[in-house]
């Protein structure tokens, strides 16, 4: 048996009884590689400048005072921290340090509110709140302890606390269906999890050089940015600078990765406005786009710019990433990938209760086997929402999918997105599809448009292409309409469009599709002559 074919048999082992993520994350490759390079520190406002260079043995020598100091501030195994520290190192040295600790790291974004960060204290109840200097005045931390990162580097240098599999290891915050933020409970075995996308989807090495485009507090960005090239002693670029489209292409140039991740939306404003694209990215083995579907155009254009595959996942934050493509195995154009090698799905009937799995070639409701060593524990304090998630031996996605013959599955939207037009059920991504050919359309997202009492339709935001302003007759709403016309039904074709530059997104660059109808922009109107 090859190396490889050996690696891909052991996709599915069980995780050890005894483990922790900061052991297999961290320790391991300070013990086997100190010397090597764990984490650059680069700067997008000056981009052959590093800031900072950490080798393993540095790094986990960090995370141990972190977590000696957390103990000391009266931490204990299972308790939450919250971790409000910006993108510097600060923020992977108290990670890390919690899980040295036994203890639940919970992440946030440095872009919530006040009243959002308070909503997540409240649920989370942490003991140790980890905030940066730039955290709301008068922020009511509830029973928690505040630090702030210079604390965590006087603390007494801690041993890895032993812990098992199931113990709780990382809390994170997404979208909830009443609009609230609603806590993902993981184990120390997603950490063991992640090996399987290694075999199905970025195939990280010791000599990689990752660099990632989100924050730090994304699932995305933590394990694609961090915990995957440091399981492997690969190492972490991190930029602690701008995050200007302009700015990656300069820091590529600068510090040779050769991995890069980011949404899809990021390689788009790079083509779009950074300079000298394709030498910038010349060494990279590949590209991973995750968050939200890769467009093919998009994936032509980057892959045709810098020669570089770009390999797209499908996840949640419930599961991480599971489906995906590979550089051993791509996928054709409009089609995400195939389950990571250890993983079981199924495509459920969703007009059956999404409970009945179909065979063979099927569109419905994608679902993971509930005993995915990836799979969240539950949703923190809300048992009612894990119980409804669960369907026999299943844990219902809600995401819709295609899946052909081969078993190659491709995302058709979230089951909750769903457009009802004329009594049918219209997924977005297939309106927005209908226009990723179209010359005058840079970017567009789809979605119910209220307008009156009991009443909505189907409208389309458009994001201009650079030569186009609406005024040319491309962007007319009856050249679009025509446009979609041959294309798509007539019940799925838009009645209404918008331009508005940019698409509202996420500080993380995801489309925050809800918001869209709130923020209507420029309404097209249609031309007479």
């Amino acid at each position: 048996m090859s190396e490889t074919a050996a690696e891909e048999a052991r996709g599915a082992d069980p995780c050890p009884a005894e483990f922790n993520a900061a052991q297999f994350c961290l320790a391991r490759a300070a013990a086997e590689r100190p010397e090597a390079e764990a984490l650059l520190v680069v700067d997008g406002d000056a981009p052959e400048r590093l800031r900072a260079r950490w080798t393993f043995a540095e790094i986990d020598a960090a995370m141990r005072r972190a977590a000696g100091a957390m103990v000391a501030a009266g931490l204990s195994p299972g308790d939450r921290v919250l971790i409000r520290l910006g993108d510097g190192p600060e923020f992977p040295i108290a990670y890390f340090g919690a899980l040295t600790a036994g203890a639940v790291a919970a992440p946030v974004s440095s872009q919530l509110s006040q009243g959002e960060l308070e909503h997540i204290i409240r649920d989370a109840a942490p003991k140790l709140a980890l905030l940066d200097l730039e955290a709301p005045a008068g922020l009511d931390l509830g029973g928690a302890k505040r630090l702030d990162a210079a604390a965590l580097t006087a603390g007494p240098v801690a041993e890895i606390r032993p812990t098992r599999a199931d113990d709780p290891a990382l809390l994170v915050y997404t979208s909830g269906s009443s609009g609230a933020p609603k806590g993902v409970l993981h184990a120390q075995r997603s950490f063991w999890a992640r090996r399987m996308m290694r075999l199905g989807w970025h195939d990280m090495r010791p000599a990689d050089r990752v660099m990632h485009a989100g924050a730090f507090n994304w699932t995305y960005t933590l394990g694609v940015g961090l915990s995957d090239p440091w399981s492997v002693g690969a190492t972490s670029i991190l930029n602690a600078g701008a995050r200007r489209p302009e700015a990656w292409p300069a820091l590529a140039k600068a510090w040779a990765p050769t991995q890069f991740a980011a949404v899809p939306g990021v390689y788009r404003r790079i083509l779009k406005y950074g300079r000298d694209v394709g030498p910038a990215f010349a060494s990279l083995r590949h590209a991973l786009a995750a968050g939200e579907q890769l467009s093919p155009a998009l994936r032509g254009a980057w892959e045709a710019e810098t020669g570089a595959p770009l390999l797209e996942a499908l996840g949640m934050s419930e599961v991480s990433t599971f489906i995906s493509q590979s550089p051993s195995r791509q996928a054709d154009p409009g089609w995400t990938g195939w389950p990571q090698p250890g993983r079981v799905v199924a495509v459920l009937d969703h007009a059956e209760g999404r409970d009945a799995p179909q065979q063979g070639p099927a569109t419905g409701v994608l679902a993971v086997r509930r005993d995915d060593p990836g799979l969240m524990l539950g949703y923190w304090g809300r048992p009612e929402d894990t119980a409804a998630a669960l369907r026999g031996d299943w844990f219902v996605t809600g995401d819709l999918v295609e899946r052909r013959a081969d078993g190659a599955l491709r995302y058709l939207g979230r089951a909750d997105d769903q457009m009802n037009a004329q009594g049918y059920r219209v997924a977005p991504l297939e309106v927005e599809a209908a226009f990723a050919d179209h010359p005058g359309v840079a970017e567009c997202a789809a979605a119910e448009l209220p307008i009156s009492e009991g009443l909505s339709v189907i409208a389309l935001w458009i994001t201009p292409a650079a030569a186009d302003g609406g005024d040319d007759g491309r962007l007319d709403p009856a050249a679009l309409r025509a446009h979609a016309g041959a294309r798509l039904a007539d019940y799925k074709t838009p009645r209404a469009f918008y331009l508005v530059d940019p698409l509202p997104r996420s500080a993380n660059g995801k489309l925050l599709r809800r918001q869209l109808s709130a923020a209507v922009g420029q309404k097209l109107e249609e031309t007479t002559d």
